[in-house]
């Protein structure tokens, strides 16, 4: 009696099931930080204003310092006021790199102005 060896799995089972994890692994850390939209006019695009506090090393005081970054909104739906979420992520322009991730809270008055434009679209 001869023993007959098991089958060994394919090459593509393997590399179908082994590539999924990895692919997870390779994206890396991405920075995100928190600030507020302070302009919309571009399209997909809008300007995030973050503010961070750091020390100042000689004088031992806080400084309030203000970046601007683009960052891609692909609906067009974050209005200025508003408390995002920005991502980094690969270069989509020369100057976009970061990505809205999420809407922390919206504007006062942004949506007292949205209200205001309701009401005219009903009564005209």
């Amino acid at each position: 009696m001869s023993k007959v060896p098991a089958p060994r799995p394919s090459v593509k089972s393997i590399g179908a099931t082994a590539a999924a994890p990895e692919a997870k692994a390779k994206q890396g850390f991405r920075r995100k930080l928190v600030g507020v939209v302070t302009s919309n006019k571009m399209d997909k695009t809008v300007t995030v204003q973050v503010v961070r506090q750091k020390v100042e090393a000689k004088y031992k005081k806080y400084i309030t310092e203000r970046t601007k970054y683009k960052a891609h909104d692909e609906k067009n739906e974050y209005l200025p006021g508003d408390r995002v979420e920005i991502q980094e992520h690969r270069p989509l322009s020369k100057d976009k790199s970061w990505i809205v991730t999420r809407l922390i809270s919206r504007s006062a008055d942004i949506e007292g102005l949205q209200l205001k434009d309701d009401v005219v679209a009903v009564k005209a």
